[in-house]
């Protein structure tokens, strides 16, 4: 537990007048932030120490000229670790890269701590922070998403002392690591689109804590499975010719232990380890002792979870494999912002609720988009068990990074990647999105992948997408496709995912950032609406791509952001927008399904073929053409040639993908079945993409026979409805989705053809 904070000046003077700004919307938890010592937990749960003093809370600030010195005075109040453009911080103003931002506060050592040194750590602090204790500086960072700390036992006067911060964060401006952050109005206002507030200053939990002068700075704990052990590297300060010793140790009983140099790796037995996984996170305790002889000079508590994650073959397929199995991961988009706090959750519990969250819809796996959580929110994730990728922020859109920022960037993407290399959640590092900010997406995922071997590596999320190129390498082949969920198709090197699908729209009254302004991919038009097509995109997943080489999906996302209005839940975090036992059942078949999937659906390429209708009392139709639409008809023995002709199709290779199919008209060869507004009809191959595309169908296994999905429009299906022939979508809004019989009605049994 803390240590508590001692002595005169420990708070500002101020701090009784103090008060919150009003929130834009008010989640759960906005009313029950503490004013002194908001964000009390400890803050390092995979490196803990009984022994330490939370420095959150209100500071004195000011904000200068960004080329100013340290102010005379410090005229308001702020409430760390909330930044300046929050209403939680009770500064709640726009900042900009003109500005500097000054923290001040005092404290008192508790006269336990004597004899040990003092390290301030900071959990992130955006972007460019100084440190002065008692008017010497103590250290200078840079870095938006890392943790960083300094000995400040020099600076220590016995007394009162003294702390002053300065941050200098230029957001999109600037050539650093933003992510979504752009400098915009702090109030609600139209506008914005994907990109959101920006969080300028400290925005982590601030604390104090006593260390001996030999101590540990960080354990890297790596499950083997094969070796049935912990593999264990001890990270020190002032350790040199120091052993560590680790200790596994699971309900109070010693599992293994090992004793070695600091620095180099311990392998720790963990003989028929309990797997950890999103069924069953099951966490060890570890306990790390600093020795110096036999004498215990610095122990430090963590936790780990046995799991491992690799990609293999998997009935022929390329697939990401959990302890060796393959199971289908499905998550969403989790961009981690809040209306009252931005960057910062507002308690703990708020944290972990966006997780909960995922668990309770059913979700194994979350993206983390674009920004790097606090330590605690990887711990829920570990406890919880969810399945993480691991976004390193992007530099700004539409830029070519300079030298200098390359050079930052790739300096702070391995700082997050040693911060929380020990997280058995963590599966997957994504270099990059999008192509923002993107250079040597080769090189950089090769070396990512050398520097953390234990995980898989994302070159490029979205490489279809947007001006980004593909590197070619990495783990995964990754895709964005709106609404989706698209056809990915792995390749023999790299396993298919789809980085994000979804984005469907529904504004919930009340609840929005600014009313009326709220934007999606695709507007639903009621609860029910959106319910029927997200849980109708899942289906979609769990019949067609995921037969078909898919291994894990991203839905946009868990809830609505500022403008954006495609979240599961209201940016307030007050309305689950969809049916949460559905969307989990929806979610839990798509994962059965992956441990026994079903061979791919094979249609019989280069050769002729009839498809029959399959919807009761209709068994006698076949799909044909007629002056060029698509019908069914009666076809028999007696029917005439040209009704047997324009009743036959030709199985060839999808036009626009390799792993669907086209189907050429038996006497009209050159011409094939596509959809156009809707309307299924034959016509000619004009050679563009769009016609390739609206005449590529996917095969998916149907109750007696084949249902054949649109290549570009997946989730739709060919259907027949009085006789026409349409593309149809599970719960849409036109006449031909009608919901009466639509899966009879999209399932077509091939049969030999009516004219060889």
């Amino acid at each position: 537990m803390s240590t508590a904070l001692v002595g005169i000046g420990s708070v500002p003077a101020g701090a009784a007048s103090w008060a919150p700004k009003p929130s834009p919307m008010t989640t759960p938890w906005t009313g029950q932030v503490p004013v002194d010592k908001p964000l009390p937990e400890y803050p390092r749960p995979q490196l803990t120490r009984p022994d330490w003093a939370n420095l959150n809370g209100i500071w004195d600030f000011a904000v200068t000229g960004r080329d100013a010195g340290q102010p005379s005075s410090f005229p308001d109040q702020i409430r760390v670790p909330f930044v300046a453009e929050s209403a939680l911080s009770g500064i709640q103003r726009k900042i900009t890269e003109n500005d500097k931002l000054w923290y001040k506060r005092t404290f008192t050592v508790p006269a336990d701590w004597n004899g040990r040194r003092v390290e301030l750590n900071f959990g992130a602090s955006d972007w460019q922070t100084t440190v002065w204790v008692n008017g010497t500086q103590a250290g200078a960072h840079k870095g938006g998403y890392d943790s960083f700390a300094y000995d400040i036992t020099p600076q220590l006067n016995g007394g009162t002392n003294t702390v002053v911060v300065s941050v200098y964060d230029p957001t999109q401006t600037g050539g650093q690591a933003v992510g979504k952050q752009r400098i915009n109005d702090v109030q609600p206002h139209s506008g914005g689109g994907i990109f959101y507030t920006a969080a300028s200053g400290i925005w982590q939990t601030v604390w104090l804590e006593p260390v001996a002068t030999a101590h540990i700075t960080r354990l890297d704990m790596t499950p083997d499975l094969g070796a049935g052990a912990l593999r264990v590297k001890v990270q020190g300060a002032s350790a040199a010719g120091r052993s560590a010793r680790i200790t596994v140790s699971s309900g109070g009983n010693v599992v293994g232990t090992a004793t070695g140099n600091v620095g180099s790796e311990l392998s720790v037995p963990v003989p028929n380890a309990h797997l950890w996984s999103p069924e069953d996170p099951f966490l060890y305790d570890v306990k790390a002792e600093l020795l110096d002889g036999s004498a215990v000079t610095d122990s430090a508590g963590s936790y780990a979870g046995m799991r491992s994650i690799a990609v293999a073959k998997v009935d022929g397929v390329l697939r990401p494999v959990l302890n060796g199995k393959f199971v289908f991961q499905t998550g969403t988009l989790d961009q981690g912002y809040w209306p009252d706090g931005i960057y910062t959750a507002p308690t703990d519990a708020a944290l972990k609720s966006d997780l909960q969250a995922h668990k309770d819809l059913g979700f194994n796996m979350v993206r983390k988009h674009i920004k790097v959580e606090p330590q605690r929110w990887f711990y829920w994730a570990d406890k919880l068990g969810l399945l993480v990728w691991q976004d390193m922020p992007a530099m700004d859109t539409g830029k070519s990074p300079d030298a200098a920022a390359r050079t930052q960037w790739e300096a702070e993407y391995h700082a997050v990647i040693d911060q929380h290399r020990s997280s058995p959640a963590l599966v997957m590092w994504v270099d990059q999105n999008e192509g923002w900010g993107q250079y040597d997406q080769a090189r950089i995922a090769d070396e990512v992948k050398a520097y953390d071997p234990s995980r898989l590596v994302n070159n490029m999320s979205g490489v279809n997408c947007c001006g980004s190129v593909d590197g070619g390498n990495g783990d995964v082949i990754d895709n964005h496709v709106y609404v989706g969920p698209g056809n990915t198709a792995p390749t023999a090197t790299r396993a298919a995912v789809l980085g994000e699908f979804g984005g469907l729209g529904y504004k919930v009254p009340g609840h929005e950032w600014f009313p009326g302004g709220g934007f999606s991919y695709e507007d639903q038009a009621s609860v029910a609406a959106l319910n029927n097509r997200f849980v109708g995109l899942l289906d979609s997943i769990r019949v067609g791509q995921l037969p078909a080489g898919l291994s894990a999906s991203v839905y946009t996302e868990i809830t609505d952001v500022e403008n954006e209005a495609n979240g599961l839940l209201t940016y307030d975090r007050q309305v689950v927008k969809v049916d949460v036992a559905r969307v989990k059942a929806a979610n839990q078949a798509l994962i059965n399904a992956s441990k026994n999937p079903a061979p791919p659906v094979a249609l019989p390429t280069g050769q002729y073929t009839s498809l029959r209708v399959t919807t009761p009392e209709y068994t006698d139709r076949y799909l044909r053409h007629q002056d060029s639409l698509a019908f069914t008809a009666v076809v028999d023995g007696a029917s005439d040639g040209l009704l047997k002709s324009d009743s036959t199709w030709k199985v060839v290779t999808g036009l626009a993908n390799g792993n669907c199919y086209s189907l050429e008209s038996r006497n009209y060869p050159g011409e094939y079945l596509r959809h156009q507004n809707f309307r299924v009809r034959r016509d000619a191959d004009d050679g563009s993409a769009l016609f390739k595309a609206d005449a590529t169908w996917c095969a998916v296994a149907g109750t007696g026979g084949v249902r054949l999905s649109s290549a570009n429009l997946p989730g739709s299906y060919l259907r027949h409805i009085d006789s026409e022939v349409w593309l149809a979508m599970p719960g849409g809004t036109h006449t031909w989705d009608n919901p009466a019989t639509f899966t009879e009605d999209t399932t077509w049994a091939v049969e030999a053809p009516w004219a060889p």
